[in-house]
C-alpha cells in the first residue's frame, strides 16, 4: 500500500509498505478515507522527536471503514464509518478505568524507552516514534487499529469525513485544554497559537462558558479564522512590544483568568528569550523553546490556571517556576484523552453547535503528502490544515 514515510529530518516520502494485517483479536484494519498533517507532525519532521526510523509511517489523525475486524472486536463489523484516536488505549488498566486513556499502561510495547526519558510511559501513539510504541500511522491507505474494541468511534452515515476527522486528536485536545482552565461563566482566556488545536481551544472555551478570548499569534491567515470563525479577540505578537502587558491592559490589569499554550516545543518569538531558545536547540544543547509557557505563566492572574496541550518533549529552561508559586497558579498539561471525549463531542457536532471543516484550507491527494508537510511546515499558501485523501 502506499503510505506517507518518514526518511529524515524535513524529508517525507510517499512510498510502498506491506499491507497491515490482524495480529490480535482485537485488531482491526481500517481502510482510510480521510487523514490529516498535524502540528505535532511537524515535530518529528523537523527532527526534534526521538526514535524515528528511516521508513516510519507518520499520521495520527485519520478515519476510515473498517474492513477487517479480529474475533475478539464483536462492537465493529466490516463496513463500519470509524474515527480513530490518536492515542491507543487497552480500555482494562488503572489509568484507561480512570479515562485517562493516553496513559494506558499497556499499549506502549517500548515502555522502557519511555521510562528511561519520562520516569514512566504513556500510551502507545500512531505514527509517532519508537518511544511511543512505532506503531505505523493513518497517512497511509490503511493502518491496522489495535485496541478497536476500545478505541473508534462508529461514524453516522451520511456524516462528511470533514466534520467528523479531527475527533481524532485536535478537537478533543482543544476542548481538554479548555476543559482544563475550569472556566467559570465571565472568565477571560488567553491562547497563544491559532493553528488547529488553538483554535479549536477558543471554540470550545466558548462552549464551557467563557466571556472573552483573546488570541495570539502572527500569522494573517490563522488570526483571521481565530476572529471570523472562533469570534476571539485577537493580538499579533509580532505588533505588539509586551505581550504580558497588553494582556494586562485589556483585562483591567488583571491578567487573564485562564492561559493556554497551544504552542509548545518549537514557539516562535521576537524577544532576547525566543532567540535564545532558538539557538541552544539548533545546536542541541536544548530540547524545547518555552518561549509561550513563560509569557503565560507571567501573564496568568492570581490563583489562575495555565493549560498547556502544546506538546514537549525534555527539559525547559528558565520557566519562571517562582512566578507561578507566587501567584498560586494551577498548572494542567498532558496529552489528550481522547477516548472520553469523544462521543460528547459527536454530539456538539451533530447539533450543529462545533463545525470543525472550518479549519481546513487544503484538500490534497495522499501523492502530494511531501510538497503538503512543507507548506505546512513553512506556512505557506495561507495553510491553516491539511487534509490529506488516500482514496485519491
Amino acid at each position: 500500500m502506499k503510505a506517507v514515510c518518514w526518511e529524515g529530518t524535513g524529508k517525507v516520502q510517499v512510498g510502498r509498505v506491506p499491507d497491515p494485517t490482524i495480529l490480535n483479536p482485537h485488531d482491526a484494519v481500517v481502510r482510510v478515507t480521510a487523514t490529516a498533517i498535524c502540528g505535532s507532525d511537524l515535530h518529528m519532521y523537523d527532527g526534534f522527536i526521538p526514535a524515528m526510523h528511516k521508513g516510519d509511517v507518520l499520521g495520527h489523525e485519520f478515519m476510515g471503514e473498517v474492513v477487517d475486524v479480529g474475533s475478539g472486536t464483536p462492537a465493529l463489523s466490516r463496513g463500519d464509518r470509524v474515527v480513530v484516536p490518536f492515542a491507543i488505549a487497552c480500555g482494562g488498566c488503572f489509568h484507561c478505568r480512570e479515562g485517562l486513556t493516553s496513559l494506558c499502561d499497556n499499549s506502549n510495547p517500548n515502555a522502557e524507552m519511555a521510562e528511561a526519558l519520562y520516569g514512566f510511559s504513556g500510551s502507545g501513539l500512531f505514527g509517532y516514534s519508537h518511544l511511543y510504541g512505532g506503531y505505523p500511522g493513518g497517512q497511509a491507505e490503511y493502518v491496522r487499529v489495535p485496541f478497536a474494541d476500545v478505541g473508534p468511534i462508529r461514524i453516522p452515515d451520511g456524516m462528511p469525513d470533514e466534520r467528523v476527522l479531527f475527533l481524532s486528536d485536535v478537537l478533543p485536545t482543544g476542548y481538554q485544554a479548555a476543559e482544563n482552565c475550569a472556566i467559570r461563566g465571565g472568565d477571560t482566556v488567553a491562547v497563544w497559537g491559532c493553528g488547529p488545536v488553538g483554535l479549536f481551544s477558543i471554540v470550545c472555551a466558548y462552549l464551557l462558558g467563557a466571556e472573552r478570548v483573546i488570541a495570539i499569534d502572527r500569522w494573517p491567515a490563522r488570526l483571521l479564522l481565530a476572529e471570523t470563525r472562533a469570534k476571539a479577540e485577537t493580538l499579533n505578537y509580532a505588533e505588539c512590544d509586551d505581550v504580558v502587558e497588553e494582556l494586562k491592559q485589556r483585562t483591567g490589569g488583571r491578567g487573564p483568568d485562564a492561559c493556554i499554550d497551544a504552542v509548545g516545543t518549537e514557539a516562535h518569538g521576537t524577544t532576547i528569550d525566543a532567540l535564545y531558545d532558538r539557538a541552544k536547540q539548533v545546536v542541541g544543547i536544548g530540547t524545547d523553546r518555552p518561549y509561550v509557557l513563560r509569557q503565560a505563566i507571567q501573564a496568568c492572574r492570581k490563583g489562575g490556571t495555565v493549560s498547556i496541550p502544546g506538546v514537549y518533549g525534555g527539559f525547559l529552561d528558565k520557566v519562571p517556576f517562582g512566578a507561578a508559586f507566587a501567584k498560586g497558579l494551577t498548572l494542567r498539561m498532558g496529552q489528550t484523552n481522547v477516548h472520553r471525549y469523544l462521543r460528547l463531542l459527536l454530539e456538539n457536532i451533530e447539533r450543529d453547535r462545533i463545525d470543525p471543516s472550518f479549519i481546513i484550507s487544503h484538500r490534497l491527494p495522499l501523492s502530494l503528502a511531501p510538497e503538503a508537510y512543507r507548506m505546512w511546515n513553512d506556512k505557506n499558501d495561507n495553510c491553516t490544515k491539511v487534509v490529506l485523501d488516500p482514496t485519491r
